[in-house]
C-alpha cells in the first residue's frame, strides 16, 4: 500500500525511522530491533539514505530486506546531494523490482558530505519529487521542518519553498524533530495560510542525553524547553532515569499532538526498539487511536 492510500483510509498512521547499519555487529543489533518493533504493527518503516553517497544503493537494499522478509511497507529515502539523475532511475528500478512504491524526496544535508562535492544535477528536493512523480509509480512524500529549516532565513520564506514540493508533487510531508509542539501548530496554520494542504506527519524522537541535546541545538537549531533541558541535566549519566524521563516526556508530546489533530506519529528510531514501544504503548494508554 501507498502511503497516501494510508492516510487517506482514515485513522492514525505510526511510522518508524531507520538507517542502514554500518557494520556486521550494528547489522545484528539492527534486525533485532526491526522485529521487536513489527509486532507492534507500523504502518510504514522509512529507510535513510546517506548524503555523501557513500554506498549509495545500500537504502534500496536494506529497504528490499525489510519488506521482503519482515513484511514492513517501506519508505526509501532518496537525495538529491548524493545522486545523479542517472542513478536515481537506476534506484528507481531497483525499487520497483521489490515491489516499494514509496520515496521521501529529500536535498539532503550538506554537512554530511563528509568534504565531498554535491551532485549538481538537482539543486532541490523539489526537482526530484519533480523527476520521481513523472515515473506514475511512486507516492512521493517530502520534509518539512516546524522550526525552519537551518538554513532559511525566515520561517515564511521556507515555507514558500516548501510550497514548491508540494506543487511539484509532494503528497506528504514528515517534520523534522522538534520537541515544543507550539513549532507544529504555528507551522501548520502558516503552511495552511501558504496553501499548502497534505498530510503533515510529526517527527518525535527522546533525548538519551546531555551530549545529543547540544548536538541537535547547534547543529540542526531545534528549541528545546526549559522543562525538557532541566530534565536532561538532572538525570544525565543516570541511565534507567534518562530513559524514562526521556520517553515519558516524548509520550506526553505525542499524545498532544494527535489529540489536537496530528494524522499520526514518525518516530526516529536509531535503530533501537525499546523507546519506540513504550512510546506508542504510553499514547495509546492515554488516547484512543
Amino acid at each position: 500500500m501507498k502511503v497516501t492510500e494510508r492516510l487517506k483510509a482514515g485513522g492514525k498512521v505510526f511510522s518508524f525511522e531507520f538507517y542502514p547499519p554500518k557494520t556486521e555487529r550494528d547489522s545484528v543489533k539492527f534486525f533485532e530491533a526491526a522485529r521487536e518493533l513489527k509486532k507492534l504493527n507500523p504502518d510504514f518503516v522509512s529507510v535513510t539514505n546517506s548524503s555523501s553517497g557513500a554506498l549509495p544503493y545500500r537504502t534500496a537494499a536494506l529497504s528490499g530486506v525489510l519488506k521482503a522478509e519482515l513484511g514492513f511497507e517501506v519508505v526509501a529515502h532518496l537525495t538529491c546531494v548524493a545522486h545523479t539523475r542517472a542513478e536515481i532511475k537506476e534506484i528507481c528500478a531497483r525499487l520497483k523490482t521489490m515491489g516499494i512504491r514509496n520515496i521521501l524526496a529529500l536535498r539532503g544535508d550538506l554537512h554530511n558530505l563528509d568534504g565531498l562535492q554535491p551532485r549538481r544535477d538537482y539543486s532541490y528536493a523539489s526537482q526530484l519529487t519533480a523527476d520521481l512523480v513523472k515515473t506514475g509509480d511512486f507516492s512521493v512524500g517530502g520534509a518539512c521542518y516546524p522550526e525552519k529549516h537551518p538554513e532559511a532565513p525566515t520561517l515564511e520564506e521556507d515555507i514558500a519553498r516548501l510550497k514548491e514540493k508540494v506543487a511539484a508533487g509532494a503528497e506528504y510531508l514528515i517534520t523534522q524533530l522538534f520537541f515544543d509542539n507550539a513549532f507544529y501548530f504555528r507551522f501548520l496554520e502558516k503552511a495552511a495560510a501558504a496553501g499548502i494542504n497534505v498530510p503533515v506527519l510529526p517527527g518525535i524522537m527522546p533525548l538519551t542525553g546531555y551530549k545529543q541535546m547540544q548536538n541537535f541545538t547547534q547543529l540542526m537549531k531545534v528549541a528545546v524547553p526549559e522543562a525538557l533541558r532541566r530534565g536532561i541535566e538532572r538525570w544525565d549519566g543516570d541511565k534507567d532515569g534518562m530513559f524514562k524521563f526521556s520517553v515519558d516526556y516524548a509520550s506526553a508530546q505525542a499524545a498532544e499532538l494527535l489529540k489536537g489533530g496530528a494524522p499520526g506519529l514518525h518516530l526516529y528510531t536509531l535503530n533501537r526498539s525499546r523507546a519506540a514501544i513504550a512510546i506508542l504503548k504510553n499514547v495509546k494508554g492515554r488516547i484512543a487511536v
